[in-house]
C-alpha cells in the first residue's frame, strides 16, 4: 500500500530524479490520450527528459464527439513531439464480435502497445513507453497487496508480455486523481487539461455494452455530447458544483417503445453522474428532474435508434464509476 499523505512538490523532484535514473540517455515514447493522466505524465516526462520524449496519440475511433481534433489541438504547439495515429478501423477490426468487457479491455491494452510498437520503429533511440498509470489503476487489476481484481484497467491487466520495449515508465503510478491534478497544476499545465473529467482508455468500449459497432459508437457519442453539454450549462447557469463525472452509456438492452404511431425497439441509454474524492469509491448526483427530462427528450429525438433513458444511481462500491 502506498503512504497516506504525498507531498506534491517532493513527489515530482522524485519522480524525475527516478525518470532520469530509469531511462538514462534514450527516448521515451509517451501514450497519450488527451486525459488529465497522461497530459500530467506528458508534462513531467518534459521537465525530466526535454528533447527526448514522443507523444502518440491513438485515435482509436473510440473516443467522444470531436474528441481527436480537440486532443490534436490541445498539445499541437507544445515543447514535444505529438504523433496522431488514426487507428480507428484497425481497433473496431479487433472488436468485432466481442462481448465481455475483460476481453474488450485486453484487446484494447495489446492492441495500443502493438501500435506504439509500430511506431517507435519509425524513431530512434526509443526503449521505453510511459504511461498515465495511477493508483486506482493499480488497486482495481489486482496489482496491490489485498486487491483482488474488480476490472483490467487496459494499462495494467491488458498489457501484453511481450512488449519490444527495455521498461515501463509510470511516474504517477503512486497517486490518486486529487493528486495527479494538483502536481498538474504544480507544473504549469492550464485548467483546461488539469481539471477535465476522467475519462477511459479504452474509451467509449467500455460505455457501449455488449458488441460495439461504428452505429452504436455514433449513437452513444452523440448522447455523450447532449447530456455533457446540458449537466456543463446547468452547472454554470446555476451555480452549481459540477460532477466529477457525467457520462452517458449504451446498454444492450432494446425495449418497445413509439415512434409517431408505430412500434419501435430501440436502445436504452444510461445516464451516470458521480461526485468522489479518490475515485475509489463515489456517489451518485442528484440532479434535477427537469434537467433529466429536458436530455432524455432530446436524447429519443435526437439519437438513432434510442427509445428509452434512465439514470444510474448507484454508487461505488457496489458498483464501479464506469460500467465495464
Amino acid at each position: 500500500m502506498r503512504e497516506a499523505n504525498i507531498d506534491i512538490g517532493d513527489y515530482e523532484a522524485k519522480m524525475i530524479d527516478e525518470i532520469r535514473a530509469q531511462v538514462g540517455d534514450s527516448d521515451v515514447l509517451l501514450a497519450l490520450s488527451g486525459g488529465v493522466d497522461s497530459a500530467v505524465c506528458a508534462a513531467l516526462l518534459a521537465k525530466a527528459i526535454p528533447g527526448r520524449l514522443h507523444c502518440i496519440f491513438v485515435d482509436h475511433g473510440l473516443m467522444r464527439k470531436h474528441e481527436g481534433d480537440e486532443v490534436e489541438a490541445a498539445f499541437r504547439d507544445r515543447d514535444l513531439n505529438l504523433i496522431r495515429v488514426d487507428a480507428a478501423v484497425r481497433f473496431l477490426n479487433k472488436l468485432a464480435g466481442v462481448t465481455d468487457p475483460e476481453q474488450k479491455r485486453k484487446i484494447i491494452g495489446e492492441e495500443f502497445i502493438r501500435v506504439f510498437e509500430e511506431e517507435s520503429k519509425k524513431l530512434s533511440g526509443i526503449k521505453f513507453l510511459a504511461q498515465g498509470t495511477i493508483y486506482p489503476d493499480i488497486v482495481e487489476s489486482g496489482k496491490t497487496e489485498g486487491s483482488a481484481n474488480i476490472k483490467s484497467h487496459h494499462n495494467v491487466g491488458g498489457l501484453p508480455e511481450d512488449m519490444a520495449f527495455d521498461g515501463l515508465v509510470e511516474p504517477l503510478r503512486g497517486l490518486y486523481k486529487t493528486e495527479v491534478r494538483a502536481l498538474g497544476r504544480n507544473l504549469g499545465l492550464p485548467p483546461e487539461l488539469t481539471e477535465r473529467q476522467p475519462f477511459p482508455g479504452p474509451g467509449l468500449a467500455v460505455r457501449c455494452i455488449g458488441e460495439i459497432t461504428h452505429e452504436k459508437l455514433e449513437t452513444l457519442r452523440d448522447a455523450d455530447a447532449i447530456f455533457r453539454e446540458a449537466v456543463d450549462n446547468f452547472a454554470a447557469e446555476s451555480s452549481t458544483e459540477r460532477p466529477d463525472q457525467y457520462f452517458a452509456v449504451l446498454t444492450d438492452t432494446r425495449s418497445v417503445g413509439i415512434s409517431g404511431d408505430v412500434r419501435a425497439y430501440g436502445y436504452t441509454v444510461a445516464l451516470r453522474a458521480v461526485k468522489t474524492k479518490d475515485y475509489m469509491t463515489c456517489e451518485y448526483v442528484p440532479l434535477p428532474h427537469d434537467l433529466l427530462g429536458s436530455v432524455a427528450v432530446q436524447i429519443v429525438a435526437e439519437c438513432a435508434d434510442v427509445g428509452r433513458v434512465v439514470y444510474d444511481i448507484t454508487g461505488k462500491p457496489p458498483a464501479t464509476i464506469e460500467w465495464e
